[in-house]
């Protein structure tokens, strides 16, 4: 998949929300949840990005997971295939689930 250069920001920002939300957990099965979200975004760009320095997010893991969906979400502008973005959303929902006290 060639990438523009605004993709290939969000892509990278997308994964530096989920990857934050992964260092964040509460348990080591959220934390497997999110690396698995994780590999499926990197599935559907075909490993073409990298994520940014996730340890700069001073924010909560609402706001985490707000700016992750929205990031996800706006892929879809990008090409990406919409049930591909309805699955993200479904794999980090459920990582969100795991990681809830």
């Amino acid at each position: 998949m060639t990438m523009l250069l605004a993709h290939y920001v969000l892509l990278s920002e997308a994964r530096s929300y989920v990857a934050a939300l992964a260092n964040n957990t509460t348990t080591p099965e959220a934390c497997s949840a999110y690396d698995l979200a994780l590999i499926e975004l990197d599935l559907v760009h075909g490993d073409d990005a990298f994520a940014l320095d996730a340890t700069e997010h001073a924010v909560g893991r609402d706001v985490l997971m707000a700016l992750a969906i929205s990031a996800v979400e706006r892929l879809t502008t990008y090409g990406v295939d919409a049930l591909h973005s309805e699955l993200l959303l479904a794999s980090l929902e459920d990582a969100r689930a795991l990681d809830m006290p």
